[in-house]
């Protein structure tokens, strides 16, 4: 199968201009996938503590206190929400640019609810979110019928929330001493 690349742009460009290049190069073969791979590779440092390795970017993650951590990061599910919420901001400050929506700012509080019996297989409920909630606070000199649109156009185009709304293969494998054993 053919696939394209979505090349960076020239950062001299405007935001709004670097997304209509995008999206004119992509419109050109609207047939052809435009597949992006991201990645991340981890590693349990100690007790709880693990290093995420992102392109260039490190990060501690850890469990807080009441969890058995030493609350040297946010935790796995933390970052799900965090991801949650910064995708869906870099979303409205992509459509609102291409729409032309003046935004002042965009801040978005994510809350997500989790029966830890689950984790700890005490009851069989699910180990993950049950629900997840969250509150876009937009400050814009537009109507609010234009930020309606631009909050539907997000939510109907944020990967991270259509991630978390449908399901999704995910695929596993497991060396063991530089073996495959799965």
């Amino acid at each position: 199968m053919q696939t394209q690349t979505v090349e960076i742009v020239s950062d001299s460009k405007s935001l709004a201009d670097k997304l209509l290049q995008i999206i004119d190069k992509l419109k050109k073969s609207p047939d052809t996938p435009a597949n992006v791979e991201f990645g991340a590779h981890t590693e349990l440092v100690e007790g709880f503590l693990t290093k995420a390795q992102i392109r260039q970017f490190t990060l501690d993650i850890d469990e807080p206190p009441q969890l058995g951590g030493t609350d040297k990061g946010p935790n796995p599910v933390e970052l799900v929400l965090a991801a949650l919420g910064t995708c869906q901001e870099i979303v409205y400050a992509a459509y609102a640019a291409v729409l032309g929506i003046p935004l002042d700012s965009v801040k978005i509080t994510v809350k997500g609810h989790l029966d830890a019996r689950g984790l700890f297989g005490i009851a069989p409920v699910p180990s993950g979110f049950s629900e997840i909630e969250y509150e876009v606070d937009i400050k814009s000199p537009a109507e609010p019928a234009r930020i309606k649109e631009l909050a539907d156009t997000v939510n109907a185009h944020c990967p991270v929330l259509d991630t978390l709304q449908r399901p999704i293969d995910v695929k596993w494998s497991l060396r063991l001493n530089n073996k495959q054993i799965k």
